[in-house]
């Protein structure tokens, strides 16, 4: 933080945030910043959300502080979007800070525009907060660690919660950061601090929830691992996440470099209804987040010309793909010459590029594929109907052709109950968890199986629902027990 600087804090009500509020609070003269308070109410919790909303709106006015504020019914928003509480709660909090950084004040009427106190209207005006801090601790920064470490992650997940992200606004341009100052202070600390200073904060009653994954990391599984292996464990994970951040950075730029030269793109003979010079296309690279967010979209509208009559149906299949329609091609000679992890992670980057959801071991079989002898293989099948040709002098993606729709092959495969299974037939991933009956509001009825009545792993076929495959976390229009038999 910078003299200038407009820091909106995060508040919750609990131990962390509201230590980071009055340490900030401390600081501000010294760092000639203004600020003020934020917060956000998941209602998940009937009157004891409302009573943290309050309690954050009474330190604004204790300490004459703007407040920012809002809320959205999580449960309900969680059971129209088909995703868990959890998604929910987290995209509409940091959709509300995102929004509140270096923006000016909201149009009357406009129904996405977060919910301002009168204070935060008449004070906003034409500057905007540029910072909004957030009260992660290392203790979080280490149960992230074990959590991602769990259920299997390369670096970019145990790199887990990052100190500043950059947010942009609508032109792309950097406009402001979250940042998390106190990710190198214990959580002890900070409660120690606040009862020195007399100060109080609320408790959150699903915090003793061992229901939830966080929380037996967190009461269970730290405490065993310090108390039984490694005193400083805590601290030791959060500085693997930091190194892990580094390696991440350092090749993030290298794949970047290999984007732009070592990997090129080219639409499928059969895709080419204006043709391009040479037939080459050269694109940035991009990393998929969501096929919500999925650049691939504008860019396979943008790269395949404007098709007129019986073209018009192959044209929509593009626009609709989830996909990039584009092949790419790597030198095999230079790809087999590069040490292993320059491998993998060429391998990974255009399957983030193209929208294949690539596992740690369709990478593994690709790699193998490339150094087998010409004529051994002749096509690896990858999920969502992607191939990989190798010739003599490059190793090929070849995106789905889609001007034939046909059947998808018959598939099995076992379903442990909780657990997942990857299905790359459907290209897709089904998992399936007990969920506590008070946490079933925020999921849909129709995607819910009694679990006193499964026992084992279930079997799980080959489905159609229409023209789509339907896991069991997507927008499905069927119920999961019909989709399951």
């Amino acid at each position: 933080m910078k003299a200038g600087d407009r820091v909106g804090v995060a508040v919750s009500g609990g131990i962390d945030s509201v230590a980071l509020l009055r340490l900030i609070l401390e600081l501000r003269g010294k760092l000639g910043i203004v600020v003020s308070i934020v917060h956000f109410n998941h209602k998940l919790r009937g009157v004891e959300s409302d009573a943290d909303e309050q309690f954050a709106a009474n330190l604004a006015g204790a300490h004459d502080l703007e407040f920012h504020s809002d809320g959205d019914d999580v449960a309900r928003v969680a059971t129209e979007e088909h995703v868990s509480v959890e998604t929910a709660a987290r995209d509409l909090r940091y959709g509300f800070l995102r929004d509140l950084i270096g923006e000016e004040r909201p149009a009357e009427g406009d129904s996405h525009a977060p919910t301002l106190s009168p204070t935060t209207r008449q004070g906003r005006g034409n500057h905007g907060l540029n910072k909004i801090a957030t009260g992660h601790t290392l203790d979080d920064q280490a149960e992230t660690v074990l959590m991602r470490m769990i259920r299997g992650s390369g670096t970019a997940g145990i790199g887990a919660i990052y100190p500043r992200i950059a947010v942009e606004n609508d032109e792309g341009e950097v406009c402001g950061e979250i940042i998390r100052p106190l990710l190198a202070i214990r959580r002890r600390e900070l409660k120690a601090y606040l009862l020195d200073l007399r100060q109080e904060w609320r408790e959150d009653s699903t915090n003793a929830d061992a229901s939830f994954t966080r929380n037996r990391v967190r009461k269970l599984l730290v405490p065993l691992l310090e108390n039984e292996f490694n005193p400083s464990v805590a601290e030791n994970l959060a500085e693997l996440a930091e190194i892990a951040r580094g390696e991440e950075d350092y090749w993030e730029n290298e794949i970047a470099g290999w984007m732009g030269t070592a990997v090129h793109w080219s639409q499928p003979e059969w895709a080419r209804m204006s043709p391009q010079p040479n037939g080459l296309v050269q694109i940035e690279s991009a990393v998929r987040t969501s096929q919500s967010q999925n650049p691939h979209f504008s860019q396979n509208r943008a790269e395949v010309g404007h098709p007129t009559g019986h073209d018009a149906n192959l044209r929509s299949k593009i626009d609709a793909a989830p996909w990039l329609v584009m092949n790419a091609a790597v030198d095999r000679l230079w790809f087999s010459g590069e040490p292993i992890a320059v491998q993998r992670r060429v391998v990974k980057a255009i399957g983030e590029q193209a929208g294949i959801p690539l596992e740690f071991k369709h990478i593994e079989a690709v790699l193998r594929f490339a150094v087998e002898e010409e004529g051994q293989s002749k096509v690896l099948s990858l999920p969502r109907g992607w191939k990989v040709s190798c010739s003599a002098e490059e190793i090929v993606f070849l995106t789905p052709d889609l001007r034939s729709s046909s059947e998808p092959q018959d598939y099995e495969c076992d379903l442990s109950l909780p657990g997942e299974v990857t299905i790359d037939e459907a290209g897709t991933t089904i998992e399936a968890r007990e969920i506590p009956a008070t946490e079933q509001a925020g999921y849909n009825s129709e995607q819910l199986l009694d679990a006193e009545s499964v026992r084992g792993p279930l079997s799980v076929r080959n489905w159609r629902a229409g023209d789509r495959f339907w896991p069991a976390h997507t927008k499905s229009p069927k119920k999961i027990k019909e989709l399951l038999q």
